[in-house]
C-alpha cells in the first residue's frame, strides 16, 4: 500500500451482475465503525431475506486498521476474502461490501466463485464516488477587519493552487482565516504571507486532522 491515506466512497452503491443465472447484487454503504457495518449488513440481510448467500467485507479506520470478512454458507475462501481483497487493493476504508446471491441452478466452482464475487464488488467500487482521506494542517491569520477584504481573496486563490482546503473565517474582534493545508505547502504559505503582507502577518500552525477531498 502506498504511504497515502485510504480513500472511502461518497455515498452507498448498487451494482448487480448476472452469471450463469445466478444473480450477484453488490451493496456499497459508507460506515464509520464497525458497529455501524454490522448495522448494514443486518439491514442488507433483511431486506434480501429470500437469497441464498449475503456475503460480506468490510474495512474500517483511518489507515484501514479494521479488517472482516464472511462467506456466508459459500466454500471457504471463495466469497468474502476476495471481496476484501478488491478492498485493500483499491486501497479503501470505511465502507462495507455486502454481495448478495440468488442461485441460478448452475454451480460455478471455487474460481467461477472467486471470480463473480470479487468481479462484482470490482464493478461496484468502478461506480462509487471515491473520496481522497488527506492529512492536514491547521492554520490561521487574524487580521483586522478593514484588511480582511484583501486577504479573503488572496487565501482563496492561494488555497485553490496549493491544494488547500478553504475554512469560513470567523468574524469576532478580529478576522480569523482559518485553511487546511497539505504538510508539503506549509513552507511555501510562510513564504507567500510574508511576501504578500511585507513581513506583517505570520500563519500560526495548529493540529492535524484527516480531511476527505472528494475527487
Amino acid at each position: 500500500m502506498s504511504s497515502a491515506l485510504p480513500s472511502t466512497i461518497a455515498a452507498r452503491v448498487e451494482h448487480e451482475v448476472v452469471i450463469k443465472k445466478s444473480r450477484f447484487i453488490a451493496t456499497l454503504v459508507p460506515v464509520r465503525s464497525v458497529a455501524e457495518a454490522d448495522g448494514e449488513i443486518a439491514a442488507l440481510r433483511r431486506q434480501y431475506w429470500d437469497a441464498r448467500h449475503n456475503c460480506t467485507a468490510l474495512v474500517v479506520g483511518t489507515h484501514a486498521d479494521q479488517q472482516r470478512s464472511s462467506d456466508d454458507g459459500e466454500p471457504s475462501g471463495t466469497a468474502g476474502v476476495p471481496m476484501l481483497e478488491v478492498l485493500r487493493h483499491r486501497e479503501l476504508t470505511d465502507l462495507v461490501a455486502v454481495v448478495t446471491r440468488y442461485f441460478g441452478g448452475v454451480l460455478l466452482g471455487a474460481g467461477g466463485l472467486v471470480r463473480a464475487y470479487s468481479g462484482a464488488v470490482a464493478e461496484a467500487v468502478d461506480h462509487a464516488r471515491l473520496v481522497r482521506r488527506e492529512l492536514l494542517t491547521e492554520i490561521t491569520l487574524d487580521v483586522p477587519h478593514t484588511e480582511a477584504g484583501r486577504l479573503d481573496n488572496w487565501l482563496r486563490d492561494w488555497a485553490a493552487t496549493h491544494d488547500a482546503v478553504w475554512e469560513e473565517p470567523a468574524w469576532t474582534a478580529v478576522a480569523r482565516f482559518r485553511l487546511l493545508v497539505p504538510p508539503t505547502a506549509l513552507a511555501a504559505l510562510a513564504d507567500d504571507v510574508a511576501a504578500f503582507s511585507a513581513g506583517a502577518l505570520v500563519p500560526v500552525e495548529g493540529d492535524s486532522r484527516v480531511v476527505d477531498v472528494p475527487n
